[in-house]
């Protein structure tokens, strides 16, 4: 019999690479972290467990494995007092835990709580895709498909997706409003609660040039900044926005319940370009922690 090969969602993580692999990539995809010993009856049957369940997520979800003796200083920092433990991190926050040995229902159950699966990939030989929608063919056909079937919340969120592409924000937030909350939590719903804020935030805000002006004249007018960068994703200038938010974070962390941090984790996640995104998500974890 063949030996299965490693899944690559999990991995083991150490002090060496947890900043890089488990803080920094959690604001990319949610990291479970696995503390457990090689003597721990109770973690030799949830390990494969967790694996099995990881897996299931098709990728919106990473397993990193601490070993607690090898790495005594990663699990004094969680103040592990017995295992095995388990915990979730997201955005590089802890967001939830649970120790001990769960079935694996409770296990998918815990997970689904703060994160969503993602879509398979396509069989190999699948026929091509389909040349995508334009939004106002894809409200259409997802009106219809509500109307034939209104308990179907998925569709929904597609609904408020293609009313944001077409433009009309209020359509997509009072349909993300009125989504349940295992769906409210989905990366999709996330992506786009960010696009709404960032057009919110432009409501009544000065025109570009008046927002330059401001900012040269007085670097430390963080309202200004904040709406130059805000501004600048907008028109695509993705790079250039982010400095402007890594700029304030710099000098005022704090400033104005930590706005630029959320800006930072909003703008993430509307950004396409995943190297753009982790250059600056380092730049970021390299500020605050």
């Amino acid at each position: 019999m063949s030996t299965p090969l490693p899944s690559p969602h999990v991995f083991d993580a150490t002090e060496a690479n947890f900043q890089t692999e488990v803080l920094d990539a959690s604001f990319q995809q949610a990291v479970l972290v696995d503390l457990w010993a090689t003597w721990c009856g109770p973690c030799k049957t949830l390990g494969p467990l967790l694996e099995k369940v990881v897996d299931s997520f098709n990728g919106s979800l990473r397993l990193a494995k601490v070993d607690v003796d090898k790495e005594q200083a990663l699990a004094a920092s969680f103040g592990v007092r017995s295992i095995p433990t388990v915990v979730l991190i997201r955005e590089g926050q802890l967001v939830d835990a649970f120790t001990g040995a769960l079935p694996e229902g409770q296990i998918r159950e815990f997970l689904l709580r703060h994160v969503q699966p993602a879509e398979a990939a396509p069989e190999a030989d699948a026929a091509p895709a389909a040349p995508p929608e334009e939004p106002e063919q894809a409200i259409a056909r997802l009106q219809q498909e509500i109307a034939a079937a209104p308990d179907r919340a998925e569709l929904k969120l597609d609904l408020a997706v293609a009313q944001m592409q077409a433009g009309n924000a209020e359509g997509a937030e009072a349909l993300l409003d009125a989504l349940p909350a295992n769906l409210a939590s989905d990366d999709r719903a996330r992506r786009l609660r960010g696009e709404l804020e960032f057009a919110s935030a432009l409501k009544d805000a000065p025109p570009l040039e008046e927002l330059e002006a401001r900012v040269a004249r007085d670097p430390a007018d963080f309202e200004a900044r904040d709406l130059l960068g805000v501004r600048l994703l907008i028109n695509g200038q993705a790079a250039a926005a982010l400095d402007q938010f890594i700029e304030i974070l710099r000098a005022n962390r704090h400033w104005n319940d930590d706005q630029a941090r959320k800006r930072l984790v909003a703008a993430f996640q509307v950004i396409g370009d995943e190297d753009l995104v982790g250059t600056y998500r380092r730049r970021m974890s390299s500020l605050l922690f």
